[in-house]
């Protein structure tokens, strides 16, 4: 059964060159012109994923994302018709998974979408011997639970959140540039596009807190790594 795609865009035109090359490559794609009936449709219809503008009537991309994320992971790609960072941050502060600036090539629209549900979908089944714990500092990182704790307490995290915080435990102590976490997290080749990397770094900092004894360093000009303090 193939995948459905729900394309939210104000622009007609847009969702059309979208949905082009979507079904091409086998998607179903389902349209919305507006944020409330983006909603309606990823509440009705179950997408796997979301291509969200950020300039909607009725509610904008911003105020959808926001309303997705608080009651799940479903991945979302946003475009933004402007090159400015401050759309793209924001974006990626509420949780969206990624971003493309309009206008997009319709090609790489299809491989940031691919890259992502790659990531989104479902785990391999479980093996006889189960994922050993990572361990940096006070932290522990379960990956077959995708559970976190630190100093023996809760960590919630969201799905990229997570992803990041294990690929760089998976690597203590080796510094990572920006491209290669974009390719082990997100699972797609470089684009130029590094603040996702550099949003998330900063999110999952705020979710381990003051407490905790590992901590995510920046070396400058290289990327990041994983150390216990």
């Amino acid at each position: 059964m193939p995948e459905t795609i729900l394309v939210v865009d104000d622009d007609p035109h847009i969702i059309e060159l979208a949905a082009l090359y979507l079904e091409q490559e086998g998607f179903r794609v389902i349209r919305a012109g507006d944020g409330r009936t983006a909603l309606d449709k990823a509440q009705r219809e179950a997408p796997a994923l979301i291509v969200l503008d950020l300039m909607l009537p009725e509610l904008d991309g911003w105020e959808v994302c926001r309303r997705v994320r608080a009651s799940s992971d479903l991945p979302i790609l946003m475009l933004t018709a402007r090159d400015d960072d401050i759309d793209k941050i924001v974006g990626l502060e509420l949780g969206a998974d990624d971003y493309l600036t309009k206008p997009f090539n319709p090609r790489e629209l299809v491989a940031r979408i691919k890259a992502i549900l790659r990531r989104a979908g479902p785990k391999p089944a479980a093996a006889a011997t189960p994922e050993a714990l990572l361990r940096v500092g006070n932290v522990t990182i379960d990956p077959a639970r995708r559970t976190v704790t630190v100093a023996g307490g809760a960590v919630t995290l969201r799905a990229k959140e997570f992803d990041l915080l294990q690929v760089l435990a998976e690597h203590q102590g080796i510094v990572l540039s920006r491209e290669k976490l974009l390719d082990l997290v997100w699972g797609f080749d470089f684009y130029g596009e590094t603040r996702t990397v550099d949003v998330h770094v900063a999110h999952v900092r705020a979710r381990l807190g003051p407490t905790s004894t590992a901590a995510i360093e920046t070396v400058w000009g290289v990327g990041y790594k994983l150390v216990a303090g």
